[in-house]
């Protein structure tokens, strides 16, 4: 085992599982290992932080608060739009998960949260936004793939 402790420029090899604080796994490696660098995207940077300073070999259970996982839900995020948007053949339903084309090109799911006569309530917050989560987490290996500092 090296001695490497997770940190900027480093390559981390984990066994994640990530739970509602009910206990609601929501997402898992299962029993493969999963490799990220830190810094990369793969992780939420809350979940990065989390475990920094952590070696080869250690596990721990960690709780990530909402503003740490997927951020408070944003009211500006819940919008009013007119039901002829939709698609005709769709049955909308509240609870319904709809998605829109975003300005990038990308696609940006919503939830029907309520209905209207001729609007319909959508909130394109992550399904996950406010709620604090539990990070169970085993370090397989860290490695030094750069010599990459933080400045604050």
């Amino acid at each position: 085992m090296n001695n490497v402790p997770v940190g900027p420029g480093t390559r981390v090899t984990l066994i994640f599982k990530l739970a509602l604080s009910a206990g609601d796994v929501i997402d898992s490696t299962g029993d493969e290992p999963a490799t990220f660098e830190v810094g990369d995207g793969s992780l939420l940077p809350g979940f990065e932080s989390a475990i920094y300073g952590m070696k080869a070999g250690e596990s721990a259970e960690l709780p990530i608060a909402a503003e740490q996982g997927f951020g408070l839900p944003n009211e500006e995020n819940v919008h009013m739009m007119k039901r002829k948007l939709f698609e005709v053949s769709q049955d909308l339903v509240e609870g319904l998960v709809v998605s829109f084309a975003d300005g990038e090109g990308g696609e940006r799911p919503g939830v029907v949260n309520r209905l209207f006569d001729d609007l319909v309530e959508v909130d394109f917050n992550h399904p996950l936004a406010g709620q604090d989560l539990l990070f169970s987490v085993q370090i397989k290996q860290v490695e030094q793939i750069s010599a990459e500092i933080v400045r604050m």
